[in-house]
């Protein structure tokens, strides 16, 4: 089994082709060295702070990413996409 995998495998998105953003992700991971430093280790990985947060902003899609969105996500009710509840109080 190849263990390069396609966008469109990965993302579960038929027909999904990487972004400029994507393939620099995809050359970090690929260029990564492991590190064996026990210092890391200490480190709580569990939380984030606030400030390392991106702003929260909407980007618009053509509207070819919005059909195959459209096409790929598994439940809508009343032309809204539904999202499974992730966080609870």
């Amino acid at each position: 089994m190849s263990k390069i995998m396609t966008v469109d495998v990965l993302s579960s998105i038929k027909g999904a082709q990487p972004s400029e953003s994507v393939n620099k992700l995809f050359d970090v991971i690929k260029n990564a060295q492991p590190s064996n430093d026990n210092s890391l280790n200490n480190v709580n990985r569990n939380c984030v702070s606030v400030s390392d947060l991106r702003d929260d902003v909407v980007i618009e899609s053509s509207a070819i990413e919005k059909e195959i969105i459209l096409e790929n996500f598994p439940n809508k009710k009343n032309g809204f996409l539904v999202v499974a509840k992730v966080i609870e109080s």
